[in-house]
């Protein structure tokens, strides 16, 4: 079973429904019982990073998603899902992250040109292609919204990076653990490939 944790921060139907047209039923939940018993975890995520942490506390979900992780059963986050992940965010001020990954989640400073939300269809460049990418070529696009991007620590956890104008890490992939900054599930057949590779890891 896939479980979509639920705490009202993300696109949750939308990720459900990317995974069932893939052949592959995903349950949206906060129970821990269901948790416990999935066989992949997907933390999505759209809002402000604050307000998510502050919402995971409240429901508890904070040492579930901690324990997936480190289970070792396939872990997937989606945007802000991929940001809290980390050790921090200075998104309006300092926040404290889940802290599974060392780095922290910076704003971007970007040319006047150059419009925040980086928003829209940009390229993924692989640094190391993970096993959820199967059959996807380098280079290909995906769909962004997102005003913040990750800095992680440990280089060797990036897997995909893209310009904006710079480059940013727009993947990682550490163990059993995967996250993306772009929407697969808004990024059409690609998306949906991403969505197939991860419900069939094994």
């Amino acid at each position: 079973m896939i479980a979509i944790i639920d705490y009202q921060m993300g696109n949750l139907r939308s990720v459900q429904k990317a995974f069932e047209r893939v052949g592959h039923p995903a349950t949206i939940t906060s129970d821990p019982a269901t948790l416990a018993q999935a066989s992949k975890v997907v933390l999505p995520g759209v809002g402000a990073f604050s307000d998510a942490i502050a919402e995971l506390h409240r429901r508890d979900l904070v040492p579930l998603i901690r324990e997936a992780v480190e289970s070792g059963k396939p872990f997937l986050g989606i945007c802000l899902g991929l940001q809290l992940l980390f050790d921090c965010s200075y998104e309006d001020g300092q926040h404290e992250g889940l802290g599974i990954l060392p780095g922290e989640v910076r704003p971007f400073d970007v040319p006047a040109e150059l419009k925040v939300p980086h928003m829209g269809w940009n390229e993924v460049h692989y640094r190391q292609r993970p096993p959820i990418f199967a059959n996807i070529k380098d280079q290909t696009h995906f769909y962004f919204v997102h005003s913040y991007y990750v800095v992680p620590r440990d280089e060797t956890m990036v897997a995909g990076e893209t310009s904006y104008p710079n480059p940013f890490c727009s993947m990682i992939w550490r163990d059993n653990v995967y996250a993306t900054q772009f929407h697969p599930e808004k990024s059409q057949t690609a998306g949906l490939q991403v969505f197939r590779n991860f419900a069939e890891l094994t």
